[in-house]
């Protein structure tokens, strides 16, 4: 047995699948903000409930909004700031009296759809998250790939390519929290649309909102979808042009526009290198379940 743990900045999530993938015990519960320790508590409190349901021990698996540093083997980069600086993987093996694996919860999203999802048995994998925020992991052969460094896949924090006027403009206007300007992250979050709508029309609403308006004719809004898939599609070429994936799959809020898997993958010809891009762009299987799902899957089949 395989248990995953998705520790999100309002929820932390746990779930225990059989070797062939099969959910045998699933629960959510709020994260402790703000402290460490009872982050700890709830994350091996969550371990035991799976295994006292289940009646099985099972190895673990953690996905985290954040990295693990190669190099002090500390968190960074977690928004969840409470866990930066923190040796979290040691004080939960400690706790559990087990090793587990902690792994950026968008690498986990490429492990979970590489295994048995939208993306299942490609070799190379690139998984975008464009929620609130927005970020990327990789998946080769099915496993994680964090990088030397581990931020392989910090795709969010790169500048969006090729700007057009009115995109230098708004990166001049809008900072990214990480201390930069023009990050990728801030033009096509779900954040980033929303800001991008209320610049064109003066009115702040709600990306679900704005996505429902455009389907009714509002042309502001439909502008707004217009932009975003283009930023889309040339940030997705970028990665095209250095990655080359096999597959991208979205996941996320924003991932459930359908009009995205129709646009985007034509319009990415227009940066790919070439000229020529058959890249799949899929829409993550498992949804809101692939992050946990993921987690779990650190623990690969042995072959």
């Amino acid at each position: 047995m395989r248990i995953g743990i998705d520790l999100g900045g309002t929820k932390t999530e746990v779930i225990a699948l059989s070797d062939a993938g099969e959910q045998l015990f699933r629960h959510r519960v709020a994260t402790p903000h703000g402290d460490y320790q009872e982050t700890l508590n709830v994350i091996v409190e969550l371990v035991n409930q799976a295994q006292a349901h289940t009646g099985q021990q099972g190895t673990v698996g953690i996905g985290i909004p954040g990295t693990l540093s190669p190099q002090t083997h500390l968190v960074k980069n977690a928004n969840s700031v409470w866990l930066n600086g923190q040796p979290l993987d040691q004080d939960l093996t400690a706790k559990l009296g087990q090793p587990v694996r902690l792994a950026n919860d968008a690498n986990c999203l490429a492990v979970s759809e590489a295994v048995d999802g939208a993306a299942a048995g490609a070799g190379v994998v690139f998984a975008v998250i464009i929620g609130t925020g927005c970020g990327a992991g990789i998946a080769i052969a099915g496993r994680c790939h964090a990088g030397g460094n581990g931020t392989a896949g910090e795709w969010g924090h790169n500048p969006l390519p090729w700007m057009d006027d009115d995109e230098l403009r708004y990166r001049n206007d809008v900072a990214c929290y990480c201390g930069q300007r023009g990050c990728i992250e801030t033009f096509i979050s779900g954040t980033g649309f929303a800001t991008d709508y209320q610049r064109l029309s003066g009115h702040s609403l709600r990306g679900s909102d704005i996505v429902a308006r455009a389907a009714g004719g509002d042309t502001l809004a439909e502008q707004a979808l217009c932009r975003y898939e283009q930023r889309l599609a040339k940030s997705l070429a970028h990665v095209v042009n250095l990655l080359d994936p096999d597959v991208i799959v979205l996941g996320g809020g924003m991932s459930n526009v359908d009009r995205w898997y129709q646009t985007v993958p034509g319009l990415m010809n227009n940066w790919v290198f070439g000229g020529e891009c058959t890249t799949p762009v899929l829409k993550a299987k498992h949804g809101d379940s692939s992050g946990v799902r993921g987690a779990a899957w650190l623990w690969p089949q042995e072959k």
